[in-house]
């Protein structure tokens, strides 16, 4: 039997067949899912993860009494972080995504956390020491539909796998590694990255502000009955 303790794939490829042979998971989508459930649950919201552009998702959000996130553009409750601060203690909120908040349908009964550079020291230290860890980064989506690893990602997650005690697979441990060459400057990286880009290029370069924001955040995000909640809080 392998002894390796800490694993480490992408995308929802990765999470489905690596899922049965671990009982914690840590999803990362620093850009932006896993961020805003950090600054939500920050506030003492609760995060309903749904799967994206599902037509469902209104009356999914009608039923658990909960505020749906919408574009960034309208203003409202979104996938930008500096968005959700304002969000008072106790409100409900669906947040879909294509990436984060889709991989967090499908991780069953295990113990899933949401993590992301913010908070990603305060992750690394609730997990069990003894757990089966698998830490998915999401990365984006190329225009046919195929998985676009993304640096941020994969910074993100370094960044919980070079906090986490156990055995490394070699994918966790070149993770940590990348995280571990970049970390002086994650603001820069971030920014240079595709996905940074983007973010600028559409107008919230704030949304990488707060997500380059390392080690800003002690709350723990943990999916408990279908909602991503602060675990330091119960």
């Amino acid at each position: 039997m392998s002894d390796i303790q800490v694993d480490f794939a992408w995308g929802k490829a990765g999470l489905n067949d690596r899922l049965p042979a671990s009982n914690v998971v840590v999803i990362v989508d620093v850009l932006s899912f896993s961020t805003a459930v950090d600054v939500a649950v920050s506030r003492g919201a609760a995060v309903l993860p749904y799967r994206y552009r599902d037509a469902t998702a209104a009356a999914f959000a009608a039923e658990q009494q909960a505020v749906l996130a919408g574009p960034r553009r309208d203003g409202g409750p979104s996938l930008s972080p500096p968005s959700l601060a304002a969000l008072d203690t106790g409100a409900r909120l669906v947040l879909p995504s294509p990436n984060g908040s889709t991989l967090s349908t499908l991780v069953g009964n295990k113990t899933a956390f949401a993590a992301c550079l913010r908070n990603a020291a305060a992750v690394a230290a609730a997990v069990p020491a003894d757990a089966r860890v698998l830490v998915i980064a999401a990365g984006e989506h190329w225009p046919d539909g195929s998985l676009r690893p993304a640096l941020e990602d994969l910074l993100g997650a370094g960044a919980v796998l070079a906090r986490l005690n156990g055995r490394l697979s070699p994918d966790a441990a070149a993770a940590a590694g990348a995280y571990r060459e970049l970390c002086d400057d994650l603001a820069g990286a971030l920014t240079q990255c595709p996905s940074g880009q983007e973010l600028i290029a559409a107008g919230y370069p704030d949304d990488i502000i707060w997500a380059a924001d390392e080690g800003c955040s002690v709350a723990i995000p943990r999916l408990i009955d279908g909602a991503y909640r602060d675990g330091a809080c119960l």
